[in-house]
């Protein structure tokens, strides 16, 4: 018992020591989502579905958010005329991939862990929606 206790104070601890980089985080991650206006999206895309994925790939690893707020960002794209791959690929890297909390998680997990991790990511969110729309396709 007297172990447990000890990992989760030292477990505590580094919480709360890392307070302000999640802090640092949050602000910077509202600043990008308050600087991009939702409409501009639209224009980024070419309804290719590998240039597509990409761009909307990437447009997720960096303006990361939670599932709920995908959702309706995802439905107010389609409306917008942008493709269903690069939504998909928008929500699936939105959720999965974080550039912009990388300097967090590399500090609490290691850098090689963090690099990794988003890579793989980024990479699975190109093939879940090209996937996602093929298989749509077919239905």
């Amino acid at each position: 018992m007297g172990k447990a206790k000890e990992a989760v104070s030292k477990a505590g601890k580094a919480i709360y020591n890392n307070i302000p980089v999640f802090l640092g985080i949050i602000l910077l991650i509202g600043l990008v989502n308050a600087m991009i206006p939702r409409t501009a999206y639209a224009a980024l895309f070419s309804n290719n579905i590998v240039s597509d994925s990409i761009i909307g790939s990437g447009i997720g690893s960096v303006l990361i958010g939670n599932p709920i707020t995908s959702y309706i960002l995802g439905g107010e794209f389609l409306a917008q005329g942008v493709s269903l791959v690069a939504v998909t690929a928008f929500i699936v890297a939105w959720v999965t991939v974080g550039i912009v909390q990388m300097p967090a998680e590399s500090l609490l997990l290691g850098r090689r862990f963090a690099i990794l991790r988003n890579a793989t990511s980024f990479v699975l969110s190109v093939i879940v929606a090209i996937i996602t729309v093929f298989v749509m396709g077919l239905i």
